[in-house]
Order: structure tokens, then sequence, then C-alpha cells
């Protein structure tokens, strides 16, 4: 998830939104499959790669280094239905031996003998308390000179005040250079970045109206049906009016 997204009610949590909303999506952010290749292609993916990748969602960044690149890696997502979807995307693949996906805490994720080359997180910062907290975790678990992948929103634009105090507390995100500046602050260096385009936010932002439109066409009666349709349209609005304008995604490419 690359950000809260609509205010939820006690009535209809996160997990029933967004399995319903992102329903059709394999890319759980506002990315591209060519994106994601460009990454594999900067890291310098092949066999001898492992991954981590945290909050994983459906597994499909991780699906598609090891199948097109050879790599080898671990998925953690606390979600039961994203997991079951990235399992079933590595064996719909034939990968399933390449990659583990399992359902747990992406801020302690499992064990390992060794660490991993590439370490991500694209879109959860939150997983370990924020980004430099994230950052810190990451860093126990990639080898010397490898690669974290931050999936992380930034201003692109400067809201108006009613919109930042809506959007953002003091310790969320910041802008370009305020991103790097936590960057550094954390230890960490910042050697490339692939950010969403327009297009890209379009697609992801368009479909969950779609998806949820279809859910609220085959559940007319469902008890929650009034309250998905009132998020919808509460994102929808936010996205047209500001987050379009304003708000930029990208994955930034560091070494400790």
């Amino acid at each position: 998830m690359t950000f809260d997204g609509p205010s939820l009610s006690p009535l209809v949590g996160a997990t029933q939104y967004h399995e319903i909303s992102e329903s059709t999506h394999r890319i759980m952010n506002p990315f591209s499959s060519e994106k994601v290749r460009l990454l594999g292609e900067i890291c310098h993916l092949g066999p001898d790669t492992r991954v981590l990748d945290l909050a994983c969602g459906k597994g499909e960044m991780l699906c598609m280094f090891a199948s097109e690149r050879g790599a080898h890696g671990l998925g953690v997502d606390r979600y039961p239905a994203f997991v079951a979807a990235a399992r079933a995307r590595a064996a719909e693949f034939g990968i399933a031996e390449a990659v583990t996906f399992v359902e747990g805490d992406a801020g302690d994720p499992p064990s390992e003998e060794r660490p991993f080359e590439i370490v991500s997180c694209l879109g959860a910062s939150w997983i370990g308390g924020g980004l430099a907290g994230t950052l810190s975790l990451m860093r126990h678990r990639v080898t010397p000179g490898g690669w974290l992948l931050v999936g992380e929103v930034y201003w692109a634009e400067a809201p108006p005040d009613v919109i930042r105090r809506k959007r953002a507390s003091p310790d969320e995100f910041t802008d370009l250079a305020g991103t790097l500046d936590r960057f550094e602050a954390a230890g960490t260096d910042l050697v490339e970045m692939v950010l969403a385009s327009h297009d890209d936010w379009d697609r992801y932002s368009g479909s969950q109206w779609l998806n949820v439109g279809n859910w609220l066409m085959a559940n007319p009666d469902h008890p929650d049906a009034a309250e998905i349709a009132r998020l919808r349209d509460d994102s929808r609005r936010d996205y047209l009016a500001y987050e379009r304008r304003c708000l930029g995604w990208g994955v930034f490419v560091l070494r400790a």
C-alpha cells in the first residue's frame, strides 16, 4: 500500500477495502511491470541474488525477479489473501521452489542463516514505525554493499495547508529533497530511483474505482456496501482534487 488512503470507519477495515479495491492488481502500488524490470536491471539481479521483500503484497515483484532473472527470495506479508495470491502466482510462473511467501509481521521477519543481497519494502514503511525504523531493520538483513529498495510517497508539489494537515503528520512524508535528508540521516546512500508517472497513478487509482464499482454491482445488499461506496467516493474525490497533482511515489535504490 502506498499510503493510508481513505479514512476508514470501524465498520470497514483496511484489509477488506484493499482486498476489494485492489482485487485485480498484481502490483499494489502506482508502478508498472516495466519499471519493476528496470529495478532488476539496476540491481544486476541474477541466479545468485537472494531477495527479501517485506510487506510483499501479492508477490509480483519477487515472482518477476525469480522468473525473469533467476533470483531467489522470501516474501512476508500479514494479509492471508495476499499471501495466498502470491503463492498462486509463483505456481503460475513455475518458480515455487525459488520463492517462499509467508504470512507474518514484516516488521519482524523470519530469521535466516545469511543476509540477502536485496531487501525491499515498497510502500509500507509503517512496518518499522516509520522510514527510519524500517531502514534500520532492512539494513540488519542485507549483505555488506547490498541493495535496499524503498517505495515511498513524497510531495511532488507543495499542497495547501489544509491538505497537508489532512494527509501527513510531521513524521510522515516530505518532498524529494526532504526524503533524501531522511535517507542520509539513516546512514544510507541514495544511488538511483525509479519514479511513478501520472499515468502509473491513474491506472492504479482508476482501476480501484472500477473494482469497487464492480463489487457494488455484484453485492448491492451487502451490509457494508454503503460504507465501501463512501470510501471509494472520498478516495476518488481526494485523488482528483489534489493527490494527482501533489503526491508522488517512487522506488529509491539505496546502499548502506
